[in-house]
């Protein structure tokens, strides 16, 4: 079992003129942390115009940040928007590569598309196309990111001439690639094209079983044509996480930074929105008392209790636990105390574990891998005497002629 930290730093109002500077240093102080206990992930979303939910919407920035102020921990775009209307594709694997040379090779690539109309008609995305067009661009990246030169693309996103897109990334033949996941719809898809699956969604054991065995029997099947150069297989849950020694204590630090992220990420599809004038934080209290009782999360109270929690994903096949921490107004210091708890009394018991588990994987999953590569149908490369010449412009050739 792997775990991760999760980051859409979430900002509820009402809003100081420092908020912002203190909420990303924190979270950075957070990731530094997570490197020392020896967590494996930190993950970053790409959100735009997502007022209270997430600010964090220059993700590649504030993940380079956590590359170099970190030493181990691998450092994940979950997601980088890989639609050309948020981000042409040679801008996104030009930033994948770069962040992996920051980080000396420990960069994540997560894909998604968005589920808001704010960020979706912000950026003219018809709401229909919108996966089509984000495996379309994906797939290009990950050529971009190991052609040389990449031989151009006429498509329905975008299109692009022949270029090197530089720099390359340290990790061959790309990071690996994950595909944002809701439910066991968007799992199988991930398994099909060959992609990890971060499941962005709330899930028990049982339920987590289910996506899991669905996720690698698809894996081992003719059905998985990878989209990027290599095989992914590995399938990451979210969990609240809130601990201390006291359960009550965890349960009341982080229930209610758990409940505003179940209810923001809904209402943010669901309810209309006036930009510059969010109330997601004041229409969550409204209705905090009402919904509290009936809202837990196994992630939250004791590092007992979560021990056993992670020990019923593992069984259920899952790959990755990742850390809802840092949601409503769940508190620095606190959300520092939960990590040093888990860092000495629950991380030991999975790490010694670890190896032999991920050898045992990575020798069953090796021919279905094999098998699934073959299947892809590579981008044909250019010959030398195919790449075109760009032409320099009449007028420049006649400026150095003089």
């Amino acid at each position: 079992m792997k775990f991760g930290v999760f980051y859409e730093l979430q900002l509820p109002r009402p809003w100081q003129e420092d908020s912002e500077l203190r909420l990303v240093h924190e979270a950075i102080e957070q990731v530094e942390l997570a490197d020392r206990i020896g967590i494996d992930h930190a993950w970053a979303v790409e959100h735009h115009f997502l007022e209270e939910y997430s600010h964090c919407s220059a993700s590649e920035v504030f993940l380079s940040a956590l590359a170099a102020r970190t030493e181990r921990i691998r450092i994940g775009f979950g997601i980088r928007q890989v639609i050309p209307n948020y981000n042409h594709p040679s801008r996104t694997a030009e930033a994948v590569a770069m962040l992996d040379l920051i980080s000396k090779g420990r960069a994540e690539f997560g894909i998604g598309e968005g589920a808001t109309r704010l960020e979706l008609h912000g950026y003219g995305i018809p709401a229909k196309r919108k996966q089509a067009l984000s495996f379309e661009a994906a797939e290009q990246i990950a050529n971009m990111m190991v052609m040389d030169p990449y031989p151009g693309y006429e498509g329905e996103g975008f299109s692009m001439p022949c270029r090197n897109v530089i720099p390359k990334p340290i990790q061959k033949p790309h990071p690996p690639m994950w595909l944002a996941c809701t439910n066991r719809k968007t799992i199988e898809t991930a398994a099909r094209n060959g992609l990890g699956a971060l499941a962005f969604t709330f899930v028990n054991p049982e339920e987590a079983k289910t996506w899991a065995d669905a996720y690698y029997s698809i894996i081992k099947s003719d059905e998985c044509v990878p989209l990027g150069h290599s095989v992914n297989a590995n399938i990451a849950v979210v969990a609240g996480f809130s601990l201390n020694d006291d359960a009550e204590e965890g349960r009341r630090r982080g229930v209610d930074g758990f409940a505003f992220f179940r209810y923001a990420i809904n209402a943010l599809v669901a309810n209309d929105a006036k930009p510059g004038r969010s109330t997601l934080w004041k229409e969550y209290e409204a209705l905090r008392d009402r919904d509290l009782p009936t809202i837990g999360s196994p992630g939250i109270g004791t590092p007992g209790e979560f021990a056993g929690f992670v020990r019923d994903f593992e069984s259920s096949g899952v790959d990755q636990i990742i850390f809802l921490q840092q949601g409503g107004r769940n508190r620095h210091d606190h959300i520092c105390e939960s990590l040093e708890l888990f860092g000495s009394e629950v991380l030991p018991e999975f790490a010694a574990e670890r190896a032999e588990r991920e050898a045992k994987k990575a020798q069953e999953l090796a021919p279905f891998v094999e098998q699934a590569l073959a299947r892809k149908k590579i981008m044909r490369p250019l010959a030398d005497d195919e790449i075109p010449i760009v032409q320099a412009s009449r007028e420049r050739e006649k400026y150095y002629q003089k």
